[in-house]
């Protein structure tokens, strides 16, 4: 799951060489429309609707992986 979480990143933010340590805060490509794009691959790649207080925590790559790995379970 993390692998694949990190690819829809990579492909979503347009950074190749990005890693688990990725955040709004070091990532000048996650701007708010790529914030988005990403809820909305994320959704669609694991099948899964994120409320709206989530799509606030997701401000960097291991908020992501918590909440996607909290909605699979």
């Amino acid at each position: 799951m993390k692998e694949k979480l990190l690819n829809i990143f990579k492909e979503t933010l347009e950074v190749s060489d990005i890693d688990e340590n990725v955040s709004q805060a070091n990532c000048e490509a996650w701007d708010s429309i790529k914030h988005l794009n990403l809820i909305i691959a994320i959704e669609g790649e694991f099948g899964i609707s994120l409320e709206p207080e989530e799509m606030e925590k997701m401000v960097d790559f291991a908020a992501a992986l918590k909440i996607v790995e909290g909605k699979a379970s």
